[in-house]
């Protein structure tokens, strides 16, 4: 048997890494949705270490010892989560029959409009309330399945509340462990990786809500201005689905604007795409480059693929790990490629 070219033997060397590399990844989703107990604590505690390190490292130069810092943070982790809650939940409850009733009457005038084929969406309009009642009432039958997952979800929530604990407190040690466990000749390597990573991700978290929280007051301004009903549970709408990006942004503008065109009419509703507009360009030509300069920066591709893949593999909360982490793993790429880059020739 003649000997293959090099070509065909550099295609069959690449074929066995991506297969090796999609084999374990795999492997390790599949281990990631069996320990997800454990698993989504720990990612969850470390995007809560990245958003929050500044304000514990502020107190710990404060000359605040390190464990009542790191409990101090926490405390201000509950009060600060609690209370965004509350606010979102409480907007979107004063103002979800008004959301509600701009909706019905948005598929009223379309089936005005269109006659029978608008139909449908006036009676899923219309029977909203039945329909939640109902899918609520199956839900509610499983009484043991229900308790069940409440239960695993606030324990999940306590856990990462601990782990944020231990994480700032014992920041300082995590370089020293890493590099007692890195393979030898390595530990550099490692350290720099490591550091990568976490700075991106904790540019991003920060970035992602200072960014949400502009767009929110934005948006909820110009509702307001315009008097579009329920403005304030849609800005709430608008920072919760900013930590989506590119899809929370057109699922939650595209909201506003359907409420805007039943409730004030078709002027109101193209005023208020205007402001849903202007909220964007605003974000990605000014306060992504001023405020995200120094993370990872990712093409719009790359983010779209990493949402439907966390979507796919756990749904919402899938959606929300999959960006952060996909901008860990390219800090993690380029610090490797920055640190293995051949030298430039020199001149001399």
């Amino acid at each position: 048997m003649p000997p293959l070219s090099e070509p065909v033997r550099r295609l069959a060397a690449w074929c066995v890494v991506l297969l090796l590399v999609a084999g374990v990844g795999w492997v390790g989703v599949r281990l990631c949705g069996e320990l997800r107990t454990a698993v989504v604590p720990v990612l969850l505690a470390l995007l809560g270490t990245a958003l929050l390190g500044p304000l514990y490292r502020r107190m710990v130069a404060a000359g605040v010892q390190r464990s009542l810092a790191a409990g101090l943070t926490c405390v201000a982790v509950v009060a600060v989560v609690g209370g965004a809650l509350y606010i979102v939940v409480a907007a979107l409850i004063d103002t979800g029959d008004q959301i509600i009733a701009s909706l019905r009457q948005a598929a009223q005038s379309v089936a005005r409009h269109f006659g029978a084929a608008g139909t449908g969406l006036d009676d899923l309009a219309a029977n909203s309330r039945k329909l939640l009642e109902k899918f609520g009432g199956t839900a509610a039958s499983n009484v043991i399945s229900g308790v069940s997952v409440v239960g695993e979800g606030i324990a999940m929530a306590v856990l990462a509340l601990l782990l944020v604990f231990f994480f700032l407190r014992d920041s300082h040690r995590a370089v020293d462990v890493l590099r007692a466990v890195a393979p030898g000749g390595t530990a550099d390597t490692a350290e720099a990786v490591a550091r990568r990573a976490f700075t991106a991700v904790e540019g991003f978290m920060r970035g992602t809500t200072l960014i949400a929280l502009i767009d929110a007051v934005c948006i909820t301004i110009g509702l307001l201005v315009l008097r579009v009903p329920g403005a304030v549970g849609l800005g709430a709408l608008v920072f919760v689905f900013a930590y989506i990006p590119y899809l929370g942004a057109f699922i939650s503008g595209a909201v506003a604007v359907l409420v805007a065109l039943a409730d004030r009419g078709f002027v109101i509703a193209l005023w208020a795409l205007g402001v849903v507009l202007a909220v964007q360009v605003l974000e990605g030509h000014v306060l992504q480059p001023a405020i995200q300069s120094r993370t990872v920066q990712m093409h719009p591709a790359v983010v779209m693929l990493a949402i439907t893949a966390g979507a796919s593999v756990a749904g919402i909360l899938g959606m929300l790990l999959s960006v952060p982490l996909t901008a860990a793993a390219f800090g993690v790429v380029q610090e490797l490629r920055s640190r293995h880059r051949p030298p430039e020739p020199s001149d001399s």
